[in-house]
């Protein structure tokens, strides 16, 4: 890559290209943030710089919707020494190369998920955000409409939690699995998993996973 960088995103184009987008620069003071993105080309196998994302931030999530274009969302900014989480998102046109704000999300996070619905939403669930000078752990859930480019809330997961997967099941239902369950002690690992149904807006909680677990994969 053209700038070496952390807790960035990758994101596949319809192009077959890869977009690079945002993460941690490191430096002596590990608190330069990358606003940059840049493609990789699989064909010849090289690296060109795109635009600039429009706020720096890591610990974001990015999805591609139906359109083709990219949707990142939330994450964090350092500011004096304090990760601050963001509401903020934005938009890449990969015909353009270049990147737009769309409306901020209600609720500013990071170590959340971002999924896309059948229906073309996108449902962002959990993570963490902040509470006067404290990190709180989220429940809360909300759904981006990329033909407004608004946001609402939807109904809350039964239990709270950051670094959960979420996947989207051949129903179209989303499932949502582990994570941390609280934000004081990283040992709290959670085996809990809930289930979304995007038609009713419900949660139910499904199985636990026999292990406790927090940033797990899941291959689809």
């Amino acid at each position: 890559m053209n700038a070496a960088r952390s807790l960035h995103t990758a994101s596949v184009l319809a192009n077959g290209k890869v977009l690079i987008a945002g993460g941690v620069a490191y430096n002596a003071n590990y608190n330069l943030m990358a606003n940059s993105a840049e493609l990789y080309d699989p064909v010849t196998r090289s690296w060109t710089t795109t635009g600039n994302i429009i706020m720096a931030r890591y610990w974001h999530t990015a999805s591609i919707l139906s359109n083709g274009k990219i949707l990142i969302t939330g994450g964090v900014i350092c500011c004096e020494g304090s990760n601050m989480p963001l509401n903020t998102a934005e938009i890449y046109d990969p015909s353009t190369g270049s990147w737009t704000m769309t409306s901020s999300m209600t609720i500013a996070r990071y170590w959340h998920t971002a999924s896309i619905l059948a229906n073309g939403k996108v449902l962002v669930v959990g993570g963490v955000s902040y509470s006067g000078n404290n990190s709180v752990l989220l429940n809360s859930a909300e759904l981006y409409d990329p033909s407004t480019g608004s946001w609402t809330m939807t109904n809350n997961m039964t239990f709270q939690r950051s670094s959960h997967t979420a996947a989207i099941l051949s129903n179209g239902k989303v499932l949502v699995a582990g994570g941390y369950a609280t934000n004081d002690n990283n040992d709290n690992l959670s085996n809990t998993t809930e289930l979304y149904d995007p038609l009713t807006g419900l949660w139910e909680l499904t199985g636990n996973i026999t292990i406790l677990a927090c940033c797990i994969v899941i291959c689809q």
